[in-house]
Parts: C-alpha cells; structure tokens; sequence
C-alpha cells in the first residue's frame, strides 16, 4: 500500500501541468478572450472585493459548470475555452484548474498570487492595463 500524498505534494503535482500566469498574463490573455472565473466563497469576496470583468463560479459547482458534457453547464463550457481560475492567492485555483484539464479544457490555468496578486497589479499599473474598481461581476450560482 502507497503513503497517501500531502497536499503540498498534491499541489505540485497540478502546478506542474499548468502554465501558470502572472496577472500582466492573464490581463492580457483575458483582452484576448480568456474566460476569467473567481472561484472565492461570497463571503471572501464580500470582504476581500471583486474584480468587474470575472465570472464567478464558486468553487463546489466549477466543474459542472464548464464541463459541456453537463447538464448544468453554462453556454460557454467548451473544451477548446481557455480558462484564468482566480482565488484569493493562487493556492486553490492551481487545484481547481488541474480539475478542469482533467476534465479536458486543456487551456485551464490559473494566476501565480491569485486575486490579491492581481489587484495589487491592476493599483501600480498604468491606467491603460486594464479595468479596476470593485463593480459586481456576473454571478453564477447553484441551481
């Protein structure tokens, strides 16, 4: 019988298939049609903020959301979607992102530092980076 894996092992594993993106990357993988998904609890969001161009699936629902095989899938849900995860720091997201590839959306990732990482970005950056402030994204919950 084989040790069970920690999570730290767990986690390199799925960063270690994923081509992981500073906020500067996503920002411009999103400008190029990449679908951002925060997957933060509303909770966290409601304390920590939004960012106004994502997606928000919660995480317990991620997977049936963009599978298009789902019956609960969203319109977009295609394999060929490339897929930015957000959580909070980037920890949560590399799982979730590994999920959708195992799930074949090949083009899933997530942001090296997560939401913080990227708000942090988006208040040094230029104003031409990108959209700021804390508008209410769309939402999608569990049906």
């Amino acid at each position: 019988m084989s040790r069970p894996r920690t999570i730290d092992e767990v986690l390199a594993e799925a960063r270690g298939r994923l081509h992981r993106l500073t906020p500067e990357q996503a920002e411009a993988a999103r400008a190029d049609g990449a679908l951002v998904v925060d997957i933060r609890p509303a909770a966290q969001r409601a304390v920590e903020g939004e960012l106004p161009f994502v997606t928000v699936i919660e995480r317990n629902v991620l997977e049936w959301r963009l599978d298009p095989s789902s019956d609960a899938s969203l319109p977009v849900a295609s394999h060929d979607l490339e897929v930015i995860v957000l959580c909070q720091e980037g920890y949560t997201s590399s799982l979730a992102a590994a999920a959708l590839q195992d799930l074949g959306i090949d083009r899933a990732t997530d942001v090296i530092g997560g939401y913080a990482a990227w708000r942090a970005w988006l208040a040094d950056a230029p104003s031409s980076a990108g959209p700021s402030g804390d508008a209410v994204p769309q939402t999608t919950q569990p049906s």
